[in-house]
């Protein structure tokens, strides 16, 4: 078993090119104690199990997965978070534990099992997630014995390490956090998050993992998580695919409370104003740390649709250019196609007005009222293009709704990862 330190990001050939140089510091949260360790699950000499033990008290909500092939995790958390109660989270990288049949359930069971034991308190306040390989069944034994003493052992100061541990195909670990006042008393907001390829959340990201000594009830955190995800995790994509084991938790231990906050149970409650943008500021955060380490990114990408019917239509339209496979090699070879932009924008089946559209490669106008831009000047947009973060926004000329997606371009480098990832 080893615990890593706090270190600056050391960059390979292979890390994102948006890669931090150092990472974010994290202080330690009243009530949360992290632990990891190298179980071997997949691979040898790096740490795949993290443990968070966590205060009794303690509360929780979620997002997870819409996909009718979810894992056996995901299942799990789903019947944890109807008791709103955490304890223990649970997390291996390596192995997703899913569609693994009953073999997949009995290793969920056993973990449990397990971590319940080392916190001496109900199954039912232990949570569960794993990522890797799909279809390969999880030998719970490698790792379930580790359990008792990852929780005795397991210290606050550990954001990093805990980060580290979870990730798959990443090129650096994913942190974020931020202060915000109930009252008259400060709490933290902090949270970590895993994902590179197979992003394309849909009610979460692959997974993601956010911790706050606020006393909120979980009912009130559901509500601010099912509100915030719309317009962070939800609005960000690698690659257009949707795993099996997306999943977003957030837990409050409630010891701001001893500090002299007042509990609050309504998400609408205004003594939640700034919690609710901290938190959302947060998510957003992550999900574009996210985006920048998509498997074999050379360039970040936003995009912006204003003009259109609804926000959920623009955000449709959005997402329509950010997973176009066409449109993101475009981008890649830094050619300022805007009819492939075109193209996404038809294909969306959101409304659009064809003769009204407008498109902008950063500030530079390439398309107006139907056509091309009588200002557009290949040579000037073609040099845009060479940046390493891009941003296309798109007017579809029918309302006044916008949407922001954030994505990455595709390059020969992910089909070289993904070609290569069970090798």
């Amino acid at each position: 078993m080893q615990l890593y330190c706090r270190c600056p990001m050391a960059k390979t050939a292979k890390s994102s090119p948006f890669a931090p140089d150092v990472l974010p510091r994290v202080e330690p949260l009243p009530g949360v104690r992290f632990a990891t360790a190298e179980a071997g699950i997949r691979y040898q000499n790096r740490t795949d199990l993290m443990v968070a033990v966590m205060d009794q008290g303690t509360v929780a909500a979620g997002v997870l997965t819409q996909s009718k092939t979810c894992s056996a995790p995901v299942l799990w958390c789903r019947k944890s978070l109807k008791h709103g109660k955490a304890r223990v989270l649970v997390v291996n990288s390596g192995n997703a534990n899913a569609f693994t049949g009953m073999k997949g359930r009995a290793a969920v069971e056993a973990t449990a099992k397990a971590a319940a034991a080392a916190a001496a308190c109900d199954e039912k306040e232990i949570y569960i997630a794993s990522t890797g390989v799909i279809g390969e069944p999880l030998d719970p034994g490698k790792f379930t014995h580790l359990l008792e003493q990852l929780a005795s052992t397991a210290i606050p100061d550990a954001f990093d390490a805990a980060a580290r541990a979870i990730m798959t195909t990443d090129t650096y670990p994913k942190l974020a956090t931020r202060k915000a006042r109930i009252g008259d008393v400060e709490v933290t907001i902090s949270g970590f998050c895993k994902g590179a390829g197979m992003i394309a959340p849909d009610m979460a990201t692959m997974l993601c993992f956010i911790f706050t000594d606020a006393a909120v009830s979980a009912g009130a955190l559901q509500d601010l998580l099912d509100e915030h995800v719309k317009t962070t995790f939800n609005s960000m994509t690698v690659d257009g695919d949707t795993s099996t084991s997306d999943t977003c938790l957030i837990f409050a231990t409630g010891a701001a409370e001893s500090r002299g906050q007042k509990p609050v149970s309504k998400a609408k409650s205004k003594r939640l104003k700034e919690f609710s943008a901290a938190l959302q500021d947060l998510m957003r955060d992550l999900a574009v740390q996210v985006a920048k380490d998509g498997e074999g990114i050379s360039k970040f990408v936003t995009f912006i649709v204003e003009g259109a019917e609804s926000a959920s239509a623009a955000r449709k339209i959005a997402l329509s250019c950010a997973n176009s496979p066409i449109l993101k090699t475009a981008i890649a070879g830094e050619d300022p196609n805007w009819g492939r932009v075109v193209m996404a924008v038809g294909k969306s089946g959101e409304a659009a007005d064809r003769d009204r559209l407008a498109i902008w490669f950063g500030d530079h106008c390439v398309a107006r009222n139907g056509e091309r831009a009588d200002e557009y000047e290949e040579t000037a947009v073609a040099a845009y293009m060479r940046n390493p973060e891009i941003t296309i926004r798109i007017d579809a000329g029918v309302g006044g709704s916008a949407a922001t997606v954030w994505t990455c371009d595709l390059t020969h480098d992910y089909v070289s990862i993904n070609a290569d990832y069970r090798s």
